[in-house]
C-alpha cells in the first residue's frame, strides 16, 4: 500500500516550531515539512540541521521557504510569538502575541495560501489566539484547533504516575480550562489501573480519605508549576510541548477518531459562550469532530464555571471578539 504523502508547515522556528518539526521527522509522521520564520536565516539553519539526519531517519524533505510556501499542507502549525518577560504580566504577553498572530494573518492571508489546512495553534495564550485564529481567517471550527490543555494534561499523568508508582501509560487524567496557571482538574476522571484515583488511594495506597485530598491538590501543584519549574532551570520549555502537538498530530493523520483535551470553539458547552478552551474533543483526518462534554460532579462544575468566568474576562480585556 502506497502511503499518502503529507505536508505540514510549521511557522516560526523557536525552540518550540524546531522541536516540533525534528519529532516529525524521527516519527515518520509526514514526507514533507516547511518551515517559516522571519529570521530566514534561523528557520533555514534548523532546516540544514534537521534534514541532515535523512540517512537514518524516515524519508522526509525539510526546508524552509516563505509564507507561499505554505500553499498544499495538509496541516499547518503556528508556533510564532515572543516569551514572558519579567515583570510583565500575562495580560500585556497576551496583547502582544494576540497582535503579532492578527499581523501575520492580514500580511500574508495564510487561509488563502492554505485553505484546506488543518490548523493547529501552539502559540500563547493558545486559548485566546485558537480563537482569533477562527474568527480572522474565517475558516470552519473544525480547521483550527489548539493545543489547549494536552500539555496540562500529559504533565498531570506523569505527576500521578509518579505519586502512585505506576507507569504512565496505567493512568488516565485530564485538565480542562485555560492552560497554564489557570486550568482545574476533574479528578472524578481520573483513574489509576482503571480505578478512581481516590479509590486506588485508599485501598492499594492504604491513604485515609482526609490525607488524599491533600495529596490531590499536592499533585495539582506540582503540575501548574511545571513549566515554571523547567523554564528556571533551562530557561525554556519545549520538548513535552512538541511531542504533545505531534500526539495531536498523528491523532489527526491517522483518523481515528482519538479524544484528546485540545482547545476549541465553546458555543454553550458547559455554559461557555464565544470563546476557545481546553475540553475533551474527538478529532480526526478533518480535524476537531465533536465536543465531548463529559458530566462532572457539582463541585467540579463549580470551579470549571468559575475558571470561565476568568478566561471570558481575558477575551473581553484583550478586545479580540
Amino acid at each position: 500500500m502506497v502511503q499518502k504523502k503529507r505536508k505540514i508547515a510549521v511557522l516560526g522556528t523557536g525552540n518550540v516550531g524546531a522541536t516540533i518539526a525534528y519529532a516529525l521527522t524521527l516519527q515518520g509522521v509526514c514526507s514533507e515539512i516547511v518551515l517559516v520564520d522571519i529570521n530566514k536565516e534561523k528557520a533555514e539553519g534548523e532546516a540544514l540541521d534537521i534534514s541532515q539526519c535523512g540517512a537514518c531517519v524516515p524519508s522526509c524533505k525539510v526546508w524552509n521557504g516563505e509564507y507561499a510556501d505554505i500553499a498544499g499542507s495538509d496541516i499547518v502549525v503556528i508556533t510564532f510569538g515572543v516569551g514572558r518577560k519579567p515583570g510583565q504580566t500575562r495580560l500585556d504577553l497576551a496583547a502582544i502575541n494576540v497582535g503579532i498572530l492578527k499581523s501575520v494573518i492580514k500580511e500574508n492571508q495564510i487561509d488563502k495560501i492554505a485553505p484546506d489546512a488543518l490548523y493547529i495553534v501552539v502559540s500563547n495564550p493558545v486559548d485566546v489566539l485558537t480563537y482569533v485564529v477562527m474568527k480572522d481567517t474565517g475558516l470552519p471550527k473544525n480547521q483550527v484547533i489548539g493545543t489547549g490543555t494536552l500539555l496540562d494534561s500529559n504533565r498531570l499523568q506523569q505527576a500521578v504516575a509518579e505519586y502512585c508508582k505506576v507507569d504512565v501509560h496505567n493512568v488516565t487524567a485530564y485538565v480542562f480550562g485555560e492552560h497554564g496557571d489557570a486550568c482545574m482538574t476533574p479528578w472524578s476522571l481520573c483513574t489509576v489501573c482503571g480505578m478512581p484515583i481516590r479509590e486506588y488511594c485508599e485501598k492499594i495506597m492504604g491513604l485515609q480519605k482526609d490525607q488524599i485530598e491533600a495529596e490531590l491538590e499536592n499533585i495539582y501543584k506540582g503540575m501548574v508549576a511545571a513549566g515554571s519549574k523547567v523554564i528556571k532551570a533551562k530557561g525554556a520549555t519545549f520538548y513535552a510541548i512538541a511531542a504533545s502537538t505531534v500526539q495531536l498530530i498523528k491523532a489527526l493523520v491517522s483518523d481515528t477518531e482519538t479524544i484528546l483535551p485540545v482547545a476549541t470553539y465553546l458555543d454553550g458547552t458547559y455554559g461557555a459562550k464565544d470563546l476557545c478552551t481546553g475540553v475533551l474533543c474527538k478529532v480526526g483526518g478533518n480535524g476537531f469532530k465533536q465536543i465531548v462534554e463529559v458530566p462532572l460532579p457539582e463541585d467540579e462544575m463549580k470551579l470549571f464555571s468559575e475558571k470561565l468566568e476568568s478566561l471570558d474576562k481575558t477575551f473581553e480585556a484583550l478586545n479580540v471578539r
